[in-house]
């Protein structure tokens, strides 16, 4: 190949890569905005849909990813999030105490029995024999059976002999507590609950007391609040804009992609017109056999 000839397209091929590299380097990438968002909130601001009141409970931004160590790789990226809160002043708790189940209440254990026909639940309170029984030095602590009675085993004259008491009366009898359909009962999870149904599966007790239901918001992504969808958008790190402005979102996300098919592209014929250069550089500069 004749030099001149060589230099002539090396000149080309460097023009060009330095063309489309500039064009890299001066492009600027797509801009999210909207022109009328819905909501553009800051920790703290209220915010009401659909009668409900929530409030812009944080707004974080935080670093994720980079690796960092190990052989980690990878690029740090600023992810924005933020969550929202409403409080229910008024909502409904149930408790429901099962038929035939153990339940604790008024620090005491009890054996739950529903009486269908009658709309009642009957605590009855649940006695600890073992400790009754290691804490009185006059007795064994393990009943015995006798003719398919059981007795508890009273020592006498120094463990000597022994006589047997009826379990029925040597233990206490249990306390029992009745509540009907409309009773109230006090401390249920701190609060004072009403006997709302009885039947011959479980007791149901409500009460109603504030509960606070927390959403989380991620950037670029839709939140549901209440019956309504919005796309949620940080543009900084402390702003929250709800919109329901979803094709402006789709036509950025079109154009992105389109300037990173763009990109590839100009890279690809920097690279390749860099290499074509260097290859004809060193084909025009071989030595001539003849």
């Amino acid at each position: 190949m004749q030099r001149r000839a060589a230099v002539i397209y090396v000149a080309f091929f460097l023009v060009v890569g330095a063309a489309s590299f500039s064009l890299i380097a001066t492009a600027s990438a797509p801009q999210l905005s909207f022109e009328n968002p819905d909501h553009e909130l800051s920790e703290g601001d209220p915010l009401t849909v659909d009668g409900t009141e929530y409030v812009v409970q944080g707004i974080s931004a935080e670093m994720e990813g980079g690796g960092g160590g190990h052989g980690g790789g990878g690029q740090a990226e600023l992810v924005r999030s933020g969550t929202l809160n409403t409080t229910n002043e008024s909502a409904r708790y149930t408790v429901e105490w099962a038929n035939d189940s153990t339940v604790t209440y008024d620090e005491q254990d009890w054996t739950v029995t529903t009486d269908n026909e009658s709309e009642s639940v009957t605590l009855t309170e649940v006695i600890d024999r073992t400790a009754i029984l290691e804490n009185d030095s006059d007795v064994e602590n393990e009943t015995t059976t006798v003719d398919g009675e059981e007795y508890v085993v009273e020592r006498a004259d120094g463990n000597e002999s022994r006589e047997l008491i009826p379990a029925d009366e040597y233990f206490p009898a249990p306390e029992t507590r009745e509540y009907a359909v409309g009773d109230e009962l006090e401390d249920i999870e701190n609060n004072t609950a009403t006997v709302a149904s009885v039947s011959s599966d479980a007791a149901t007790l409500e009460y109603f007391a504030p509960r606070t239901t927390e959403i989380s918001v991620a950037d670029e992504a839709n939140v549901t609040v209440g019956s309504t969808t919005y796309f949620a958008y940080f543009p900084d790190n402390s702003t929250m804009v709800l919109t329901q402005e979803f094709d402006t979102y789709a036509q950025y996300e079109e154009e992105t992609a389109m300037q990173t098919t763009m990109t590839n592209g100009l890279w690809g014929v920097t690279i390749v017109s860099g290499l074509s250069a260097f290859l004809l550089m060193g084909m025009a500069y071989l030595p001539n056999r003849y």
